[in-house]
């Protein structure tokens, strides 16, 4: 990956081209950010211009290059590490560089299992750095989503952004950087990197993935800045179709206070993993603001919809407005959160259903 092959963020490029030029390397940057933006391309061209990019660079398997990310446990009760997952994840970076959870998930075969950086990789981390430079230069650690290390690893990352080795740079790249702990983002440079302009998206879904013009604009203006989604969709619409056949069941079956038929749609939510689960209530939210949106005047200049989600607006939209769209983004936000936080995910979905039954009837 090299800086010409990045979609955009053309600010942020020619700023760490500037900086490697004057010498000026920070041994510890986080770039964050949403997903979808750049940010882990950004810091695999970084890493391989301090690399001298050099053709191991290029292919991800440099002596000097490491990396750390979330994964899960192979073996129940035994420890696993990054580098077990090596293999499928340096494929990932070259075929499809951007990128996010669910992506990885599928490459790691990690089916519904909740991915963490383990205490056992910052042990890992300081054996690779210990390590003189096979190669004279920079070792180079990067280090995705910081936010899912668990706590006892990210202090022991802690020591070593304090006193980090000799040539040693560390590239963090977080879409959540308020769960990275704070002693841990006051010892790295930040640098926040924007979502993708729509112009950038659209032109790359045409150049790059030859989609039509009119079909790369309606894209690029419902991802939101983000490159992975644009790619999902174009790859596969089954994901999106599914979160939208579920959403519009529970709008139904609130309306109609079927309060059987809900918890078994929450038992069946839940059943997809957390992940997905955060997918799908990111969905909902848009779903919502979209429907909100479709209530005003030339809603066709301001909505991102698809051709069914825009025919379902019709008769929806109306339930979304002034008194209602505030508590239910709000209720979808907790029920975000409190999947994140590992609680049960039949209850939080189960509850959030009860809540829209009271929600849509306020008209």
């Amino acid at each position: 990956m090299t800086f010409d092959q990045i979609i955009g963020q053309t600010a942020i490029k020619q700023h760490l081209l500037s900086e490697h030029q004057q010498g000026r390397i920070p041994h510890a940057l986080m770039l964050h950010g949403p997903e979808g933006n750049g940010a882990l391309p950004l810091a695999l061209a970084y890493a391989q211009l301090l690399l001298g990019n050099s053709p191991m660079a290029e292919k991800l398997q440099h002596p000097d290059l490491h990396f750390a990310f979330p994964i899960y446990k192979k073996v129940s009760g035994k420890d696993s590490y990054c580098d077990d997952f090596l293999s499928p994840w340096r494929e990932l970076l070259l075929t499809k560089p951007y990128f996010g959870m669910p992506e990885w998930m599928d490459m790691a075969g990690a089916d519904n299992q909740q991915l963490v950086i383990y205490a056992n990789e910052s042990d890992a981390i300081l054996r690779k750095l210990s390590l003189k430079a096979s190669q004279g230069g920079y070792k180079v650690m990067i280090i995705w989503l910081p936010e899912k290390m668990n706590t006892e690893c990210a202090n022991k990352l802690l020591k070593l952004l304090e006193e980090p080795p000799a040539q040693t740079v560390f590239l963090l790249v977080s879409e959540q950087p308020d769960r990275v702990l704070q002693t841990i983002r006051s010892r790295t440079q930040m640098m926040a990197v924007p979502p993708l302009s729509e112009t950038d998206i659209e032109q790359t879904l045409i150049d790059r993935y030859a989609v039509l013009p009119a079909e790369a604009h309606r894209i690029a203006r419902s991802c939101e800045g983000n490159m992975a989604q644009a790619l999902r969709t174009i790859t596969s619409g089954s994901d999106n179709d599914y979160y939208f056949e579920l959403f519009v069941e529970l709008m139904r079956l609130a309306y109609a206070r079927k309060v059987k038929e809900m918890k078994l749609w929450s038992e069946r939510v839940a059943g997809m993993g957390r992940e997905r689960i955060k997918a799908f209530l990111d969905y909902s939210q848009r779903m919502i603001r979209e429907n909100f949106i479709y209530n005003f005047q030339r809603h066709d200049q301001l909505n991102y919809m698809t051709e069914a989600e825009t025919q379902f607006a019709v008769r929806f939209a109306p339930f979304i407005n002034e008194r209602n769209v505030i508590g239910i983004m709000d209720e979808l936000s907790l029920a975000q959160r409190d999947i994140g936080q590992n609680t049960n995910a039949k209850i939080v979905l189960f509850d959030f259903a009860l809540k829209m039954i009271v929600l849509i009837k306020n008209r």
